[in-house]
């Protein structure tokens, strides 16, 4: 009778999970069939690398996210964390600093600060919603004292601008790094030793804990890696407007957590999924974009944006929460 009850246990878990993103692939692909019915120019090629290529900051962090939330934690602080890194690399390219060097001191700055950030998380037992809070407002604040509140142009004639605005093979270069990210994400949530950690964490810290595994470790690695894709990100981004502004990523990290709540991963902790992180990353692309398209209020996003999270945690809750109560 048990190992007949344990495989039913774990063909139902594998329900739950599987039914979450194949729900969300079904709204996505509802989403986009509206949008395509709406509107005129919803599906041409150039629209849908526009959303691609727009959507590979949102890609990029989401992946990281998944990590941090499968261990039922949380990080706000993603969004400012663009604006400083955008700004910190602006001014380094107009004080000379090579390109290339400042895109490794950033992505080198970015693991820096999600390590501060973990620091506090793992090893002071600082709760990661007010770490990440504080972060937030901390970064901004930092980026606003660098700039002014002003735009810091960058020079276009540099190869830095590639990197946003470059095509290759046909594709934007932007989104061929972000489906490199994405590889490596998917390979290492579901086929390493950290992946299997960040989920055991997330479901039962103290078990994994008593198997010999550094947990605070681990907890600190999640925010390097939320960092690290957040330094990218803002890179990408900085490189495609051509200029670092303090006002970059106001509101990302909503966008951000939508994404991966909507991708069916659990705000409990102890369930993730990078493929449906990705579905819903792009669901929240394209309804931005297709809300421009449709000639609507751009103010009209972060409304829906805010319903979004709101329905995907009420679902979250639904489906989630009572499993966790029954392990």
């Amino acid at each position: 009778m048990a190992p007949s009850n344990a495989t039913g246990m774990t063909l139902r878990d594998r329900l739950v999970a599987n039914g979450g993103v194949a729900s969300i692939a079904v709204f996505f692909i509802c989403v986009c069939v509206y949008f395509s019915l709406a509107t005129d120019g919803f599906l041409t090629n150039s629209n849908l690398l526009n959303i691609v290529r727009q959507s590979a900051p949102l890609l990029i962090v989401a992946a990281a996210m998944t990590f941090v939330i499968t261990t039922a934690g949380i990080d706000l602080s993603v969004g400012s964390i663009i604006a400083l890194i955008g700004s910190v690399a602006a001014i380094s390219l107009q004080g000379g600093l090579p390109w290339p060097v400042m895109f490794i001191a950033m992505l080198a700055l970015g693991a820096l600060i999600g390590a501060v950030q973990g620091f506090f998380i793992a090893y002071e037992g600082i709760p990661a919603f007010i770490v990440t809070l504080a972060g937030l407002s901390i970064f901004r604040g930092i980026a606003l004292l660098m700039t002014g509140g002003y735009s810091v142009p960058v020079d276009s004639d540099i190869g830095f601008v590639f990197l946003g605005r470059g095509w290759f093979l046909g594709m934007p270069v932007p989104a061929l790094i972000a489906i490199a990210v994405l590889l490596a994400a998917l390979l290492v949530f579901n086929q390493t030793r950290f992946g299997r950690y960040v989920t055991g964490i997330g479901a039962n810290a103290e078990a994994v804990r008593r198997a010999g595994v550094n947990i605070k470790r681990v907890t600190l690695m999640v925010y390097v890696l939320t960092g690290t894709a957040a330094a990218l990100a803002s890179l990408l981004l900085t490189a495609r407007l051509g200029s670092g502004s303090s006002n970059a990523g106001l509101g990302f990290e909503l966008q951000v957590i939508a994404a991966v709540v909507l991708g069916s991963t659990s705000l409990f902790g102890g369930r993730g999924t990078v493929i449906g992180t990705i579905l819903g990353a792009l669901t929240v692309a394209v309804i931005a974009n297709g809300l421009i398209l449709s000639h609507l209020s751009p103010f009209l996003t972060p409304i829906v944006t805010g319903v979004i999270i709101l329905v995907a945690i009420w679902l979250n809750f639904r489906l989630f929460s009572g499993g966790g109560k029954r392990r």
